[in-house]
């Protein structure tokens, strides 16, 4: 299979994109607890992706704290997705591996050239074993390769 080469993904978050909520710590802390904002929410809006921290006193340890959570999360999400997106494209190239996936049938009895991938049956086997009609079967797999190229991309955009 042909695939890409891993590249390192830098998280850049957009401040527009997050939406900060500060609030009162719940537990032990006594008054300070009591009268301090203590407590970070954090929202990153695109990716629905929440992060809450009261473990310090200060609410700029917590929003440090939860802005390092907030990244290593949408990085792992990133990392989950390229990975997805790596196994599909392994697998379209490759296939399943078993042995029942055909490709071609050539049945000489009948005369007859089947290719499985695009259901395209052709009764002139001596033709095709001769490199005379082979351009039917290539040109039938090349119509097919581009029209999933297209849905593949009116899908991803």
């Amino acid at each position: 299979a042909v695939l890409p080469e891993a590249e390192e993904a830098d998280i850049h978050i957009n401040e527009n994109d997050l939406r900060i909520d500060t609030y009162r710590a719940s537990g032990a802390g006594g008054q300070h607890v009591n009268r301090t904002d203590s407590a970070i929410r954090i929202t990153h809006i695109p990716t629905g992706t929440v992060v809450a921290m009261q473990e310090e006193r200060s609410q700029h340890k917590n929003r440090a704290k939860a802005m390092k959570i907030l990244k290593s999360r949408i990085l792992d999400a990133e990392r989950q997705k390229l990975a997805a997106d790596r196994a599909a494209d392994r697998k379209s190239q490759v296939g399943s591996g078993d042995r029942s996936e055909r490709i071609r049938t050539y049945n000489f009895p009948q005369g007859r050239v089947t290719d499985h991938r695009v259901n395209l049956t052709l009764y002139a086997i001596d033709r095709v074993m001769n490199g005379q009609d082979l351009d039917t079967i290539v040109d039938a797999l090349t119509r097919e390769d581009q029209a999933e190229k297209m849905a593949s991309l009116q899908n991803g955009a």
